[in-house]
């Protein structure tokens, strides 16, 4: 065992998280080299400081948003890590089992068994079910639901369908005033990997923007999400509640100070207008009259200041 990959590890194994026979190999490493025993000493060290220090709980935009980062990360990974280190690092996975054969050799069997034996009578019991009683989709939860794979609504109607992913694809069909087509429209605004799924269930929650909780989430799609076509969609939503609701306006000045794309600022420019002559909106223009990179947002800004009343 090298140095090198003892200090690669040895968080792993002040946390615990190291197999058995790597926890031991380590170990014994550490007994005949004082420079990573070193090493495990300031870890620990580290930790213990770390575990002094009061832990803060994430706020659910921030669970959100990282779930939406980890699914589009995922999407775009290769696959294959498993299968990779089975095929060609056949030792890495056979050490897992080195110091028990015996055990692995009887667990295996069992298993085959006990799978056999188990899948003989699930088979059984589905066949006798199925003569009996119709099988009905379980009710979907937040938690069980693992990806939006599509939305469409059926023209002319009010009826909304929305395939859906928990161990397998499941299906659900209502109108917009269905709580569960609701909830899972709001689901897949937040959290789906596929950006067109995103920009349906948008959408469609753009047609019901007086509830609060579909309010929220058209605030959160303009403030996070990664694509524009969907924040300039979130926007179409929120435009009739710049003038009384302080969360829609903050959000747009947000957006208007810190989106990356110039036609979401532009629109939220011309959103602002019926709220020009408010103090934060104006204290707004103001620095972006100033300051701004933007050539044509600088002028917009600076027009639109030009027409209001000067204070004194």
């Amino acid at each position: 065992m090298k140095c090198a990959w003892v200090k690669e590890n040895v968080l792993l194994y002040v946390y615990n998280e190291l197999p058995d026979d790597a926890r031991y190999e380590l170990e014994q490493h550490l007994a005949r080299c004082p420079e990573c025993t070193a090493e495990l000493k300031a870890t620990r060290k580290f930790h213990a400081v770390l575990s002094e220090l009061p832990v803060e709980e994430p706020s659910p935009n921030l669970l959100a948003a990282s779930r939406m980062s980890l699914q589009e990360a995922l999407e775009t990974a290769q696959p294959g890590g498993f299968w990779r280190r089975l095929v060609f690092d056949p030792g890495a996975w056979l050490r897992q089992v080195q110091l028990a054969p015996a055990l692995a050799a009887v667990l295996f069997i069992l298993g085959f068994a006990g799978g056999v034996g188990t899948s003989y009578k699930l088979m059984s019991n589905s066949a006798t079910l199925d003569s009996v009683v119709p099988r009905t989709a379980p009710a979907a939860t937040e938690s069980s639901i693992t990806a939006i794979r599509s939305i469409s609504q059926n023209p002319g109607s009010n009826t909304v369908s929305i395939q859906y992913d928990t161990v397998s694809t499941q299906q659900a069909q209502g109108s917009l005033n269905d709580q569960r087509i609701q909830q899972l429209l709001l689901f897949a605004a937040r959290n789906n990997y596929n950006s067109g799924v995103r920009m349906d269930s948008v959408d469609l929650l753009t047609q019901q923007p007086n509830d609060d909780q579909v309010r929220e989430a058209l605030i959160y799609a303009l403030r996070y999400d990664s694509n524009p076509g969907v924040r300039l969609k979130a926007l179409d939503g929120l435009a009739g509640y710049v003038k009384t609701d302080p969360r829609v306006r903050n959000a747009l000045l947000e957006a208007l100070l810190d989106d990356s794309n110039l036609g979401v600022r532009a629109e939220v420019l011309h959103l602002l207008q019926p709220v020009r002559a408010d103090s934060s909106v104006r204290a707004v223009l103001e620095r972006l009259a100033e300051h701004d990179e933007n050539p044509y947002i600088k002028s917009q800004a600076r027009g639109v200041l030009a027409e209001l009343p000067e204070f004194d």
